[in-house]
């Protein structure tokens, strides 16, 4: 064992071969070969070593290609393409792309799926599209909408003194509000008839359900049933909202101070005003449908100075939409707010919380409370003011009482 020979692996038993830099023939055998591929049959093309290659080396793969002629036998193959040339090829088409392989180059085109589809069929589904958006009568609408968008690009429309605009309110805001109106509420208008069809008028209503959405649902039913918009009286909060803010201004609420309910009754608005405050809106559950005080009268001076008639308004159903069963007060004092509402969806629910109960809402304007009668000088009167003041609280308080007794149930 002391003089056997040591022969080294895969040298076919010859030593000293597979040493060096170059590696044996078996050692060729097995690695990959990373030739070109063969010539099709007939070509005497040679490997880069000069050795033929072996009958089942993986350099026997046919490539196909694009420049040989069908039985061009004996023939070399045509040399392949540059990918430079494939690129300036592909220049002059943009659908065309060329695959450059070893030996052989593909082209492939691809299809623009536009270019498929005729002009007559694009017509015919941009018709088919305003016919489902604006209806049968698209094309009046169309060109409506069009001048409309030309108009607040120009800058060619009206915004009164207070921000109100008309054309946004009527054709976006009234819009929006009223699938809620009708659909999810189903409002029940009464008394609409009180309702003066000019001329200035102040109207007066109970505040409810924790977030003032029933001063938007008297808007849009005020609106649908008399064509007029009715100018709202908000809180100082609303306007220090920056997005609110805007919004309520183009809606056509204002700051609730006697100085613009004057000018805006003269001018022959229908004005219209919550005396609650958040103290109606944030009251308890268990206090719903009892009216809060009314402030100190400063809405029925403004009616006296004016001497415009004052509507009394009942509403029911809002006070269930949602129920407000606690309060977060130092979280409200942190921000700025005057409550932070709990109610059994809110915040228990997340955002679904937000969404509000289908609750049955009845709307009933009153006989108008006429002002005109009274002299000059009433309004500096503060008897004469809280007696007005209470007799309007009492005409909704009495209006609740009696809408309640007539509603079935909250949700019917």
């Amino acid at each position: 064992m002391g003089d056997a020979e040591i022969i080294p692996i895969g040298t076919r038993g010859r030593p000293g071969r597979g040493t060096g830099k170059q590696p044996s023939s078996a050692a060729r055998g097995l690695a990959p070969s990373r030739k070109p591929p063969r010539a099709p049959s007939g070509s005497n093309e040679t490997t880069k070593d000069g050795d033929q290659p072996s009958p089942g080396s993986s350099t026997d793969v046919e490539t196909p290609t694009s420049n040989t002629a069908a039985g061009a036998d004996n023939e070399p193959a045509a040399p392949s393409s540059s990918p430079s040339s494939s690129s300036s090829s592909a220049a002059g088409s943009a659908d065309e792309s060329t695959i450059v392989t070893t030996g052989a180059s593909f082209s492939t085109r691809e299809r623009n799926p536009l270019r498929s589809i005729p002009t007559s069929e694009w017509l015919a589904a941009f018709q088919h599209a305003a016919v489902e958006l604006f209806g049968d009568q698209w094309e009046p609408r169309l060109a409506e909408f069009l001048a409309f968008l030309r108009r607040r690009i120009t800058g060619d429309y009206v915004v009164d003194e207070y921000g109100f605009d008309a054309e946004i309110t009527q054709r976006f805001f009234m819009a929006a509000l009223r699938p809620i109106a009708q659909n999810w509420f189903r409002i029940e208008v009464r008394g609409i008839d009180n309702i003066p069809t000019e001329g200035g008028a102040l109207v007066v209503s109970n505040h409810s359900g924790t977030v003032p959405v029933d001063g938007l649902m008297t808007m849009v039913s005020i609106h649908d049933h008399t064509g007029r918009h009715l100018r709202a009286l908000g809180a100082d909060l609303v306007f220090r909202m920056p997005i609110v803010s805007s919004m309520a201004r183009r809606g056509g609420a204002t700051l609730a101070c006697s100085e613009d309910a004057e000018r805006m009754l003269r001018d022959g608005e229908l004005v219209g005003v919550w005396p609650e405050g958040f103290k109606g809106i944030g009251k308890p559950f268990s206090q719903r449908y009892k009216l809060q005080r009314f402030g100190r009268g400063g809405f029925v001076s403004a009616a006296l100075r004016t001497g415009v008639p004052i509507v009394p308004l009942a509403v029911v159903g809002a006070e269930e939409i949602y129920p407000l069963v606690g309060n977060i007060p130092a979280l409200a004092r942190l921000i700025g707010v005057p409550y932070i509402p709990v109610t059994p969806l809110f915040p228990l629910l997340g955002p679904l919380g937000l969404i509000p109960l289908p609750s049955k809402w009845l709307l009933e304007f009153g006989e108008p409370i006429r002002t005109d009668d009274y002299d000059a000088g009433a309004a500096e009167d503060p008897m004469l003011v809280f007696d007005v003041t209470d007799q309007v609280r009492e005409t909704i308080q009495q209006t609740l009482y009696s809408l309640l007794m007539q509603r079935s149930s909250v949700f019917g």
